[in-house]
């Protein structure tokens, strides 16, 4: 593979923070007398509002939702690198890679932040498009914002819904095995580990 840039998905691909999406919905699972489970089940990749319509169509999910994104915001307890990101960024130019992720702006950043990784010249968050992955839009509008057509991008992605946004915006998909199997994530068109992996495949 030479792609001409790399569309990131930020958790489980560049930062594992199953620590603590699994501290924060197990609150909001244990204030609604709600399975955890079923919740980490379907979760990862998506944006928490529509989580929440799925899990709980009874609730207000864009309240429930705005809650648990404010505790996940402040909470870096747990949060550390996935094996290879900083060392794959850091050969890639700036005008190289994005990250596309689903959680909001101020969240994704303190994220990056925390880890220690540079925040990218292009950042396309879940409170800046219309529909959440696994819709394309996201990965569109961070290929648009590159200059380069999604043909020309490879998508990393760690969870079944980015796996299918990146396929549907017409990219190539590699799938990193920190939050799924293997198996979970056929559909890509290359499976790794971690991103040492992709640095070896490439």
């Amino acid at each position: 593979m030479t792609p001409a840039v790399f569309l990131f998905d930020l958790d489980g691909t560049l930062v594992d923070s199953r620590v603590v999406v699994a501290r924060h919905w197990g609150m909001f699972s244990e204030r609604h007398g709600l399975e955890l489970s079923s919740i980490l089940a379907v979760c990862h990749g998506r944006r928490s509002a529509d989580t929440i319509a799925e899990v709980a169509p009874s609730l207000d999910a864009a309240s429930e939702a705005a809650l648990l994104d404010a505790g996940e915001e402040t909470d870096v307890d747990g949060l550390v690198l996935v094996p290879g990101a900083a060392e794959l960024l850091a050969r890639l130019e700036p005008r190289r890679w994005a990250v596309v992720t689903s959680g909001h702006d101020a969240l994704a950043r303190r994220r990056l932040e925390a880890v220690g990784l540079p925040i990218p010249d292009v950042l396309v968050t879940g409170d800046a498009v219309a529909h959440g992955k696994p819709h394309p839009e996201g990965f569109l509008r961070a290929a648009a914002a590159l200059g380069v057509e999604p043909g020309a991008c490879v998508v990393v992605e760690d969870a079944p819904a980015g796996i299918a946004a990146g396929r549907s915006a017409g990219a190539r998909v590699v799938g990193v095995t920190t939050t799924h199997s293997a198996e979970a994530l056929r559909d890509a068109d290359l499976i790794v580990p971690d991103l040492r992996g992709l640095r070896d495949a490439l």
